[in-house]
């Protein structure tokens, strides 16, 4: 699985480090001034180079010296343009550009900036501890290239204490975030719903959650006929598991969406980038995280997570258009279109969550497509009917760096997904699909106001790295979530 260097945060005077990797704003000069004579001779040879404007992908490198750190000066691009997304691939690149020099020691030097203040410490301190991320373990060579060991940030001057404050909780999250990626990225020939749940057991055991596992037999007896007639094709039969934290604080439900892999059934998809289909289980791997992430800080919630998982295949066992199912609340739902099968083990989970008593229910699931026509890759779509959840989340998500943005439930939606033969159908086309999908959620969480629905389809995974930038899962909305909690604890 991904291992991730330790984390420091270090005094401009004494950056221990083997590459020191310098931000520089488009016109300005390395802020460099605090730190010593040969670095900042370093940095200004550097930056004097003919052709160097501090662009965005720009970068030049001393040579590697016996003594001291090999010094890389990074163009951040315009001042005024500079975002959070430009802060982490920066820093993506400076950990493999370490990576590729055999240097293990990375230290990165913070030019003074919003995105890189006290306010804004805990999320580029994560953003640093997951650089050096890679998923490797099917690499035969990934070890001649090594790792890097030892992460550290030198802030901008007046910051080192807002940014030693939020260390310890740092770790935890970003460890969260490395798992939820180690799980998504796992490829489905390993990651099928029976290992999805050892997965769960393992880390039952090793943070004290408690876990309960459904499978076929149970969630039959259960009435959980979505999540049944999803799994029925595949010869991995589906599970649906919980875990729970916690037994004092506000009573917290997590649903996430866990198909280890889906052909679209027999409504099958395009070959074309199907191979991508293993990360429509990043809804249940990100929840999984969260249960870890609030153990380790012992946060004083509720805490109850639903990952229903299953594998969306075809063979003669596989549910058809047409067919009609009866989910855990009794709600009956006709088929009109197989790969509108998220919603379908969805229903079951949400309908258990609230039948145990949540008080809040958060959903994530790569749902639909239709919600990267509307936002692109760089922001989730949020659902919810309660207004003070969409503020407590949206805030959360701009603190731990990640866009959501709320998309409307208006009555016409749920309309549109009224069954001809049955209470509901699972697909009403393509027009405003993220919309009607959320709308068919709306039906299984039973009297609980307080639920979102977050659309994480466009943001789940980076589909093509370049540059030296990382690509497959991103376990977004992890962070969110545990800042979320946080909150919500108190």
């Amino acid at each position: 699985m991904g291992v991730l260097g330790s984390i420091h945060v270090v005094p401009a005077g004494r950056p221990d480090a083997d590459l020191l990797a310098v931000g520089c704003f488009e016109g300005e000069a390395p802020t460099v001034d605090a730190m010593g004579e040969e670095i900042r001779r370093a940095a200004g040879r550097l930056a004097s180079r003919p052709g160097w404007k501090g662009k965005e992908e720009q970068w030049a490198q001393t040579e590697v010296a016996p003594e001291g750190p090999v010094v890389s000066l990074h163009g951040l691009g315009p001042r005024e343009g500079f975002t959070f997304a430009g802060l982490s691939r920066w820093l993506q690149k400076a950990a493999e550009e370490a990576r590729q020099g055999g240097l293990r020691r990375l230290t990165a030097v913070l030019p003074a900036h919003a995105e890189t203040s006290g306010p804004a410490a805990g999320r580029v301190l994560r953003a640093l501890a997951l650089s050096g991320y890679r998923f490797d373990r099917f690499q035969t060579e990934a070890e001649k290239a090594g790792r890097v060991e030892q992460f550290a940030v030198v802030p901008p001057a007046g910051e080192e204490e807002a940014f030693r404050a939020v260390l310890p909780e740092v770790e935890s999250v970003a460890a969260a975030v490395a798992y939820a990626r180690d799980l998504a990225n796992a490829p489905a020939n390993e990651a099928t719903p029976t290992w999805m749940e050892e997965r769960a057991r393992e880390l039952a055991g090793s943070h004290g959650l408690r876990l309960t596992v459904l499978d076929a037999d149970e969630l039959r007896a259960r009435g959980m006929g979505g999540l049944l007639a999803v799994g029925a094709g595949s010869a991995h039969p589906p599970r649906l598991v919980r875990l729970e934290h916690g037994d004092r604080g506000p009573q917290v439900a997590l649903v996430g969406k866990g198909v280890t892999f889906d052909t679209g059934g027999i409504s099958i998809k395009p070959a074309q980038d199907m191979d991508e289909m293993k990360y429509d289980k990043s809804g249940a791997c990100d929840v999984l995280a969260v249960a870890r992430a609030a153990a380790d800080l012992r946060l004083p919630v509720r805490l109850s997570v639903y990952a229903p998982l299953a594998e969306n295949m075809l063979s003669a066992n596989a549910y058809r258009p047409s067919d009609i199912v009866r989910c855990h609340n009794g709600k009956t739902v006709e088929i009109t279109n197989t790969d509108a099968e998220g919603r379908m083990i969805l229903a079951d989970a949400l309908s258990w969550a609230a039948e145990e008593g949540a008080e809040s229910i958060v959903e994530f699931s790569t749902l639909t497509g239709g919600v990267i026509v509307a936002l692109g890759l760089v922001a989730a779509g949020m659902f919810t009917p309660d207004d003070g959840l969409a503020g407590e989340l949206a805030a959360a998500g701009e603190a731990g760096g990640e866009r959501f943005w709320r998309l409307p439930l208006f009555p016409e939606h749920l309309e549109a997904m009224k069954g001809t033969h049955a209470d509901l159908r699972n697909s009403a086309g393509r027009q405003g699909s993220a919309c009607t999908a959320a709308a068919f959620l709306s039906q299984f969480v039973g009297g609980v106001r307080r639920w979102a629905h977050l659309d994480i389809a466009g943001v789940s995974s980076v589909r093509n790295g370049h540059g030296g930038t990382y690509a497959g899962a991103t376990g977004f909305g992890v962070a969110t979530a545990v800042g979320w909690l946080r909150r919500l604890a108190g």
